[in-house]
């Protein structure tokens, strides 16, 4: 349901929860994964993760920190080099079991960086924090396996003001914190939504919308909600995604009523210039400016650039190929042809070991006219999971053109008189029958045979 405004504007921030892709939790040496549930509740756990008396964290896990930064800098953040210190944010919830979650967020506390600004909507801050159990309320148990799991919290201004808005920002987001590789692919996306009417009604905060399409349907649902009833308190709902709409869980908490105090068991970090300089080197170019360069450096339609940087090891191949091969045939087999190979096999780019080398080798045999195209596709398949030297493979066995017209024709008229049945089936009007045919003479010529050149043969040959 699109809600039509007509004179005031909705306000829409956002505060995006990610996991971490480390591999082990913020505090402690537990090991870090997304989908906690695999493995038996209570058995990823330790002392400091359980929060169990006595206990105290270890050093914050480098590894979090690193990402932080990482994600900050792609948005366009400012690194903050004042002690970063962090808070005990205590609330009474049967998942933290320690009556406090351990954030950097708080009164007295420097978020990991702040001020920034991602395709027009400005990032007021992002801070790592610990997550918390998952607690049951049906049944009342707890499983701490994923508590302690290193969490970012993006934090944007109200800068939305409707949901297709936020659902094209969020996907541009998730595009570009993949090309770090800082955030579990696998762990979707979370984010607790404020909504308020401009000079209208009070901010309501919506915790806890999973998946970017549900995140549309809460903000849709809150602006009109707001447009009829204009709450005037501050208050935190949840969404109730069975029922398509949103319920109120309490007053809205205000910043006291957490008693942040910084920990004391945890030292603040200190962020270097020379430290986060190196890590700005390192980054990869944006995928919103990798697009803009190969649509107007290589006059690729934009609709198949987007294709390519939805990638980034795809769209790195794509920019080491085309230095010898045309960029309009290399995007062919690249997007449509190995992609859906790596499709088929359910494996990313980062998941085999292809050579950039070993696939323009593989085209320029094929452009030389050495390999038909279903032998470029047959060797191309063979690539997964480790590519090889076309030219070397072609050496060890017969796998280049058959240029001799006459000894395609003799295997043609093998193939017309061993399959009497579909060659009566064509000259008796069924012409697709002739695909029968072409395949049996690609197979006896293991595909070394011109597709077209085998197709017209035998048209004539059956007339």
């Amino acid at each position: 349901m699109k809600t039509q405004i007509s004179s005031s504007q909705p306000q829409i921030g956002l505060e995006i929860h990610g996991y971490l892709d480390t591999k082990e939790k913020l505090f402690c040496r537990c090991k870090n994964f997304h989908d906690m549930k695999q493995i038996n509740p209570n058995t990823n756990i330790c002392p400091i993760c359980c929060g169990q008396p006595g206990s105290k964290p270890m050093l914050t896990n480098e590894s979090a920190v690193k990402k932080a930064i990482e994600i900050g800098l792609m948005l366009n953040c400012k690194p903050i080099f004042k002690p970063l210190s962090f808070q005990r944010k205590h609330y009474d919830w049967p998942d933290m079991p320690k009556g406090y979650q351990i954030s950097m967020s708080g009164s007295h506390s420097n978020p990991t960086l702040e001020k920034g600004n991602f395709l027009g909507i400005r990032i007021r801050e992002i801070h790592l924090e610990e997550d918390p159990a998952a607690w049951n309320p049906e049944t009342g148990t707890i499983d701490y396996n994923r508590s302690g799991a290193p969490l970012i919290e993006i934090v944007t201004e109200p800068d939305f003001s409707n949901s297709e808005q936020v659902k094209n920002w969020l996907k541009q987001l998730v595009l570009t914190l993949s090309y770090i590789k800082a955030i579990n692919k696998d762990a979707g996306t979370k984010a607790d939504v404020n909504v308020s009417i401009k000079n209208l009604t009070e901010r309501t905060e919506v915790k806890n919308v999973n998946s970017i399409v549900e995140i549309a349907k809460a903000i849709e649902f809150e602006i009109k909600r707001h447009l009829n009833e204009k709450p005037v308190t501050k208050e935190t709902r949840r969404w109730d995604s069975i029922k398509q709409k949103t319920e109120k869980m309490r007053d809205k908490e205000q910043a006291q009523d957490y008693r942040f105090i910084p920990d004391p068991d945890l030292p603040a970090l200190k962020l270097t210039k020379q430290y986060v300089n190196e890590i700005q080197k390192n980054l990869p170019e944006s995928p919103q400016a990798k697009l803009e360069k190969i649509i107007k450096k290589h006059k690729i339609p934009k609709e198949h650039a987007e294709v390519l940087t939805s990638d980034l090891g795809i769209a790195n191949l794509f920019e080491k190929v085309i230095e010898k091969i045309n960029p309009i045939t290399a995007l062919h087999w690249i997007t449509t042809e190995l992609k859906g190979i790596l499709n088929y096999h359910k494996k990313s780019i980062d998941e085999v070991n292809i050579k950039h080398e070993h696939v323009t080798e593989l085209l320029q045999e094929h452009e030389k006219g050495n390999l038909t195209k279903l032998k470029t596709q047959e060797i191309l398949r063979k690539f997964i999971p480790k590519s090889f030297s076309p030219k070397e493979h072609i050496k060890s066995g017969k796998v280049s053109v058959i240029s001799d017209k006459s000894e395609i024709e003799n295997i043609i008229n093998k193939i017309i008189k061993d399959n009497p049945k579909p060659v009566s089936d064509y000259k008796s009007g069924n012409k697709n029958s002739i695909n029968f045919l072409i395949g049996k003479v690609m197979q006896a010529t293991n595909k070394r045979a011109d597709f077209q050149l085998v197709k017209k043969i035998l048209e004539n040959k059956l007339k």
